[in-house]
């Protein structure tokens, strides 16, 4: 299990053991093909903060070389924000007065062929944590539903067990987005005070219950900002790692968010994550996992993601919304997530790709052709 690596890890993780590389640590490093889990710890230190330009251009030179200069496109869809956790830095918060609402499944239909008529063909569904109001059946009825219109279905929702992991992929569902929020089990305790999503175990465990059950692709990382940055970052890029090489077959990605506004009054006592800081965990783990896509949402603004994108990303949202429905004019409007920085349109993402001289791409091909070989 994942969580030996955390234990044996943790303890050598100081403020001093991170102060205690020097440019010539972070130099050999980037001299290296293939890096451990040591090397990842250089390249997250003070040290590495004065190499950002070397290890730019050694980043993008892995990202051309094993994904080309294509961007993957997606957007989400917020099937329900009814939820029993009372995590302290989303407005999903069940104490929370907010807007609650949840889509039939003839509306998802409608927000479905309003997404659809973008373009867009990967779609990422949406929910909170409320078995009572979007159990798993109420999932699998809308992935049913819109499946015919996409040609890749993700999920980001609660974690689920094994079987129900199986059901949904049968179902259509092709990947799976789950973040531990972070992996600091003290801060991670503070932060998710009641709740299912306490456990923090059952969760850490989700990704390999997903590739258990035949998902095709996992999508995992830490909300940056809540707890140390080094250590989540760190954590997330090895358990990335660590999924890679436990399931060989399953395509591994990272994403990179950071926290946003929202409804609440909750303020990370964690140093903030700074824009210097946040390009240093891009290009550590693009140069620690090279085969791995990297996501970057629309929580950055548009000239953050234009002048990331280079340094590895491979896959971006475009035209998204955090709220329930909005996508259709003939649906009602749940209240937001959080609030998004980068607002423009699919088309408009779409040519700003275009304009830096990448490709975007509206289909996941790569789980196309195995559900394909499988016969799904």
């Amino acid at each position: 299990m994942f969580y030996e690596q955390i234990t044996d890890w943790q303890p050598r993780l100081s403020e001093s053991a991170w102060e205690s590389f020097s440019g010539v640590d972070v130099e050999r490093v980037l001299t290296r093909e293939t890096l451990r889990p040591h090397d990842l710890v250089v390249l997250l230190s003070p040290a590495a903060h004065s190499y950002l330009e070397p290890m730019a251009k050694k980043a993008q030179a892995l990202t051309i070389r094993h994904f080309g200069r294509t961007i993957g496109l997606f957007t989400p869809l917020y099937l329900a924000n009814f939820c029993t956790n009372s995590c302290l830095y989303c407005s999903f918060h069940a104490g929370n007065e907010i807007v609650r609402c949840k889509l039939t499944v003839e509306q998802a239909i409608k927000e479905g062929e309003a997404i659809s008529a973008t373009g867009l063909q990967h779609l990422l569904l949406l929910t909170g944590e409320s078995r009572t109001q979007s159990g798993p059946a109420y999932i699998e009825e809308c992935v049913q539903a819109l499946r015919p219109m996409f040609a890749s279905l993700g999920l980001e929702v609660y974690p689920l067990s094994t079987h129900e992991y199986r059901r949904l992929y049968e179902a259509g569902v092709d990947s799976v987005t789950l973040f531990q929020e972070t992996y600091d089990q003290i801060t991670y305790a503070k932060v998710h005070p009641s709740g299912p999503k306490r456990n923090y175990h059952y969760r850490l465990e989700a990704p390999e219950r997903a590739c258990e059950a035949g998902i095709s692709a996992i999508n995992i990382g830490a909300l940056l900002g809540l707890s140390d940055w080094r250590q989540d970052a760190f954590f997330s890029a090895l358990h990335a790692d660590y999924l890679q090489r436990t399931y060989p077959g399953v395509e591994v990605a990272l994403s990179v968010p950071r926290l946003r506004p929202y409804a609440g009054s909750f303020r990370s006592s964690a140093a903030p994550v700074t824009d210097a800081s946040f390009v240093q965990i891009i290009l550590a783990y693009r140069l620690f996992l090279p085969r791995a896509g990297l996501t970057l949402s629309t929580r950055e603004s548009p000239q953050m993601r234009e002048n990331l994108m280079p340094l590895g990303i491979t896959r971006m949202s475009a035209g998204a919304l955090t709220s329930v429905g909005g996508y259709s004019e003939n649906n009602n409007v749940g209240s937001a997530q959080f609030e998004i920085a980068d607002e423009r349109s699919v088309p408009e993402v779409v040519g700003m790709i275009r304009a830096k001289g990448y490709l975007p791409s509206f289909c996941d091909w790569v789980n196309m052709r195995k559900k394909a070989a499988v016969g799904l």
